[in-house]
């Protein structure tokens, strides 16, 4: 019984217990009178009865309020510690009963303390022996994962229902480059754990391949695999090979298949490279049988009349010179356009420039026991090279320098200008004379007893670069300027740096696998299935005002994916929103968004078709969800986007769990449920703090006896802060 109807009926109980015994004994005293006295009775009862009504009245007040505070000691005190007791049992075991109210009820609380104390030292004594029975095991799946993340090539994971299991990072940035429309806004391409990999590539393709595998292995074939080529959404080729994931206990032709792994190459500049390659070869073809019957034509002529006379003979020379000319020029132009796609051959990398020049240095002191220093270092450069020549062609210049004019001391430079690079080798001392730089260019390169055919200028040519020689007369000081290509491909995005100085750090590698969801089966959005089975976004705006029916804009969309109970804060949705109208200054200081921030960026009508894709196939879950909500309902028509899924509001769920407490704010829910805000008022931020609430009142409901998506939000809209409109 709700305690509000327990207090009223304790009060309806008072009165009748401080009223009733006076009227029943007037009653049975007036029942049982003569009527003389019945009269004297009521002569004498009736001036006082006013008096009578007001002590009544005041003892009446007096005892509810007494009353009422024993009721909140008692029972709505006993209450909240019940609340409180059941964070300590799941989602918050460090979380304490605060000593307060009436002796009895500190007793209780403290009691509940020390056994929670005990409970905590049991448990951390049990978590420390299954962290050290689970360390091997996790040992093995985060070299699996490191492995993963560190290959050249996009792989990817899936179980038989084709949702993603596991990706690596260079799939994550090789689709976030083939991604457009709505996709390349914010969220990139839609690669993300429990996501379906049909949105991605053919369906078709991927079933087909998968059929041909299985029959493979029912052959008993020794290499199960399949290989074919698809096109993405934007015409790009990609190469996929398939192998299967044999499940557990089976081999290779007796287990049965729970999955596949694919690994994805883009195959588009490679492919364009062999058309014009073969364009090359025909044009070459072609462009020479014509000449080439002329020719023989003009010399049989002249071979079957030797004596034919002076202008005929003149004219069949000509014939032979005119082409000879064409099929030289043909043949020039031919080799020039080969000779641009022969170096697009060679196998260049993505380098950091300063690991580059560190290896130059560790070579030039180990091979000439020369001296090195560095100068003025562009850390955050990453240039396209084939390092081993690359780092020959340095020691080569090194080597030549130290033979011919004695340095002492060469110095290395790395700096960057629009789409070249450049690595200057500065040395002090006798200048070299063009004449010398061009001999060196030109001859094999050789240093001590190591040679090798390849000259400088073919290094230099391979990277489509250039060699210059400039001089700093003032500081007496020459320089060779090494000019090379900066890294312009999808892996040297700024995700990539950024990846790269994390693991250059030290820090935790970022996850992107999930092998749980081998049996994870996905079925959309179920209202009958359990609230540990489904995937979420959890999403968050930041506005310009708190009236979106008075014209109030989103200027931030920010959300993260919650599957098979993680939050994956790699997978997120972060985008700043133009509205197109001039934000409020005192909404500036809360969310730190300025009018140069949004200006320029995306409308709304951009960005909510990129998050409603974002969203697909999940739940979602907002903190007041019926503001967030009213914001993209009111821009339905204007984008034609509509958020059809259900919404759990961690506001109502907390009313839910929590009825007994005062507050419902998201700072108050995270801090009873132990969590540590942080990045407050951005829509990222409080979308991550929502989440991890979100996670913890799941097993709060659970414990309620709440289980599925549909008793969540019936519980909800029964709370008095559903009521709340915007």
């Amino acid at each position: 019984m709700n305690a509000r109807i327990r207090f009223a009926l304790a009060v309806v109980v008072l009165g009748l217990l401080m009223t009733g015994p006076f009227v029943l004994t007037g009653i049975v005293l007036f029942a049982d009178a003569q009527e003389a006295e019945r009269q004297a009775l009521v002569d004498l009862l009736t001036p006082r009865l006013p008096l009578g009504a007001l002590i009544t009245t005041f003892g009446f007040i007096i005892g509810v309020v007494v009353l009422r505070n024993l009721f909140r000691q008692y029972v709505t005190g006993l209450l909240n510690m019940a609340e409180k007791l059941r964070l300590m049992l799941s989602a918050n075991r460090h979380f304490r009963v605060e000593s307060e109210g009436p002796p009895e009820v500190r007793a209780l609380a403290q009691a509940a303390n020390d056994l929670a104390q005990q409970r905590d030292e049991l448990l951390t004594d049990v978590e420390a022996q299954i962290a050290q029975a689970k360390r091997s095991v996790e040992e093995e799946k985060n070299r699996l994962a490191a492995l993963m993340s560190e290959l050249a090539l996009g792989v990817v994971v899936c179980n038989l229902d084709g949702r993603i299991l596991l990706y690596n990072n260079r799939a994550r940035l090789q689709f976030k480059a083939l991604a457009q429309g709505p996709t390349s806004v914010a969220g990139g391409a839609l690669i993300g754990l429990g996501r379906s990999i049909f949105a991605i590539l053919e369906r078709g393709q991927i079933t087909h391949a998968l059929e041909n595998i299985q029959q493979r292995l029912r052959k008993g074939s020794s290499e199960p695999v399949a290989n074919f080529i698809t096109t993405t959404r934007s015409g790009q080729l990609l190469r996929a090979q398939m192998a299967p994931v044999i499940g557990a206990g089976g081999a290779v032709g007796e287990g049965e298949v729970t999955g596949y792994v694919l690994t994805i190459e883009n195959i588009t500049r490679s492919f364009e490279r062999e058309t014009e390659r073969d364009q090359v070869i025909h044009s070459l073809s072609d462009g020479s049988r014509p000449a080439l019957a002329s020719l023989r034509a003009a010399v049989e002529m002249l071979k079957e009349h030797p004596d034919m006379d002076v202008p005929t003979r003149e004219r069949f020379v000509g014939v032979i010179e005119e082409e000879a000319g064409r099929m030289s020029q043909v043949l020039d132009r031919t080799l020039n356009t080969f000779a641009d796609s022969l170096k697009t051959r060679w196998p260049l990398e993505d380098v950091l420039g300063v690991d580059l020049v560190a290896a130059a240095c560790r070579r030039v002191e180990a091979r000439l026991s020369l001296a090195t220093k560095t100068e003025e270092l562009d850390e955050d450069l990453w240039i396209r090279v084939d390092s081993f020549s690359l780092l020959q062609a340095i020691a080569f210049l090194a080597s030549r320098l130290q033979d011919h004019y004695a340095i002492r001391e060469l110095r290395f430079r790395l700096s960057a200008e629009e789409h070249m690079a450049f690595v200057d080798l500065i040395w002090s001392g006798v200048p070299v004379s063009s004449e010398t730089l061009y001999t060196w260019e030109l001859e094999p390169m050789s240093i001590g007893a190591e040679t090798t055919p390849l000259t400088l200028r073919d290094v230099i040519d391979r990277h489509g670069g250039e060699i210059w020689y400039q001089r700093e007369k003032a500081a007496h000081r020459a320089f060779f300027r090494l000019v090379l290509p900066v890294a312009a491909t999808p892996e040297a995005a700024p995700e990539a740096l950024a990846a790269y100085h994390q693991s250059a750090r030290g820090d935790s590698r970022p996850e992107y696998y999930d092998f749980n969801l081998f049996n994870f089966q996905h079925a959309g959005v179920d209202l009958d299935r359990r609230l540990v089975e489904l995937a979420y976004t959890v999403f968050d705006t930041e506005t310009t005002g708190l009236e979106p029916s008075n014209g109030d804009e989103i200027i931030q969309v920010g959300a993260v994916r919650i599957v098979n109970g993680r939050l994956l804060r790699q997978e997120i949705f972060d985008q700043l929103v133009d509205p197109r109208i001039p934000l409020k200054p005192e909404g500036i200081p809360i969310h730190g968004i300025t009018e140069d921030m949004v200006r320029g960026q995306p409308t709304i009508d951009a960005v909510l078709p990129a998050f409603h894709e974002f969203c697909t196939d999940t739940v979602l879950v907002a903190h007041n969800a019926a503001f967030d909500m009213r914001f993209l309902q009111l821009k339905e028509d204007s984008t034609g986007v509509r958020f059809q899924q259900p919404v759990l509001d961690t506001l109502l769920l907390s009313a839910v769990i929590h009825a007994n407490q005062e507050s419902h704010r998201l700072e108050s829910i995270a801090d009873r449920l132990g969590i540590n805000v942080i990045g407050r008022h951005t829509a990222l931020g409080d979308a991550f703090v929502t989440g991890e609430v979100f996670l913890k009142m799941v097993g709060l409901l659970a414990d309620m006896g709440i289980h599925t998506l549909r008793q969540a939000l019936e519980a909800a809209q029964k709370t008095y802060l559903a009521r709340v409109k915007y």
